[in-house]
């Protein structure tokens, strides 16, 4: 049995947490706030909840990997509900598409924004299948070594092709530009520093499609807290890791804000600059820059919205519903990235969705306030070119005993990649 050390109380600080406790071993979780969950937890102002942080997964299977892996199956826990579109696009020339899963229903909606375009994007996704399996195979769900990859997955890693290029040789129509490089965009990335084998996150979109959890996004973080207890693991919130302790190229401890906690094994589960043992090796990534946020309570109903719609323009604004509200009232939030030089209300409302009379309650959150909050940025390492790929850390680090789970490790940003990067974790370190 190794003496375990987890150092962030995220969905990846969680996902490790859990699984190596169920292989055995005994562990702590050291958390600088005063609850865990990090992005998985809760935004409140009076009567008024939103999901502070995503509103649903792609790839529901890490999630039932993570629980069964750690104990009772995720269906005695919560229930997984997949969304009939994975978001509505509404464009700057009056145009909108909605997104569903499934290649018969992105046919017909990309089709129905102009005659030709569903086939062209149809065939745009299906050109990753071979990707993602190489990816899937080599890269997500079995540890790999940067000094020794298999051909065909070094091939695509070290691509020097990026996003922003393939896209322009692809759509012709700027829309299906847009609407792939999408989810990049929204993680603060620019898609000419994010490769284009990356791009398959638009064929998992219509492979396996958007699911949330019922009551939001939030009840997930609580019901990993809640097991916590069940696997035994020791939680120590309120508490900051400040550094490791490495002799003779092992770690040995983990410097805390409450003194030395002995480790055979540190995971570390948030950005890793924080631990000066590890920035080193992490100086040349910068981290994704979050957007502008907006949580709004409203008196009355909201307008008809889809649970996630992106309004293009100058400023990108991604609008979500979602959220628990009291009776007679409702719940929205508010993405604002790019050109905003004004309140994002009022850029909301020249989009003619205009809530601004029916505001009760507000939290603005900067991008600076969420990373403080969180304590480091949950959308990870900021894309600069190729070779971003291979300077994130994990599983392994260059530190005998340490590992790296989160958004900023192996594989990178997103529900499902963060639990994924779990699990690589736990099966380098393997049972007790």
């Amino acid at each position: 049995m190794a003496r375990v050390v987890v150092v962030g109380g995220g969905f990846g600080g969680l996902a490790a947490s859990l699984r190596l406790a169920k292989l055995g071993h005994e562990v702590t979780l050291v958390e600088r706030s005063a609850g865990l969950g990090g992005p998985l937890s809760e935004v409140t102002a009076g009567e008024f909840a939103w999901d502070a942080g995503p509103t649903y997964t792609l790839l529901p299977a890490v999630l039932r990997d993570l629980f069964r892996k750690s104990g009772r199956p995720i269906e005695r826990e919560l229930e997984l509900v997949p969304l009939d579109c994975i978001r509505e696009h509404r464009f700057a020339d009056g145009s909108s598409v909605v997104v569903p899963s499934g290649r018969a229903g992105q046919l017909a909606a990309f089709d129905g924004l102009s005659r030709g375009l569903g086939q062209r994007w149809v065939d745009h996704v299906a050109s990753y299948a071979d990707d993602w399996e190489v990816l899937r195979r080599g890269y997500l769900e079995n540890p790999w070594s940067p000094d020794d990859l298999p051909r065909n997955l070094a091939a695509r890693l070290d691509s020097r092709e990026m996003l922003f290029k393939r896209l322009k040789k692809t759509f012709k129509d700027e829309r299906l530009r847009l609407v792939a490089g999408h989810p990049f965009v929204a993680e603060g990335h620019d898609l000419r520093n994010v490769p284009a084998w990356a791009g398959s996150t638009a064929y998992v979109e219509q492979r396996f499609g958007a699911w949330t959890v019922e009551g939001g996004m939030a009840r997930l973080g609580a019901a990993l807290t809640d097991r916590l207890t069940t696997r035994k693991v020791t939680t120590l919130t309120g508490t900051k890791a400040t550094d490791l302790v490495v002799r003779d190229g092992r770690v040995v401890a983990v410097e805390t804000s409450v003194g030395s906690l002995d480790a055979d094994v540190v995971v570390c589960a948030v950005d890793p600059r924080g631990l000066p043992a590890l920035a080193a090796y992490v100086a040349r990534t910068m981290p994704a820059i979050p957007p502008v946020v907006a949580h709004l309570g409203l008196e009355g109903d909201l307008p008809d919205l889809p649970h996630e719609l992106v309004l293009h323009g100058e400023a990108t604004l991604v609008v979500r519903t979602g959220g628990r509200a009291p009776s007679g009232a409702s719940t929205l939030t508010v993405h604002g990235r790019g050109r905003l030089s004004e309140d994002i209300l009022r850029a909301l409302a020249r989009h003619r969705i205009d809530v601004r009379k029916q505001v009760v309650e507000r939290v603005d959150l900067s991008p600076r306030e969420q990373v403080e909050r969180w304590g480091g940025s949950p959308m990870g390492v900021l894309w600069q070119g190729r070779a971003t790929v291979r300077q994130r850390l994990g599983p392994r680090t260059p530190i005998a005993g340490v590992y790296a789970a989160g958004a900023h490790a192996t594989p990178g940003a997103g529900l499902p990649f963060v639990g994924l990067s779990a699990a690589l974790v736990a099966a380098e370190v393997g049972p007790a």
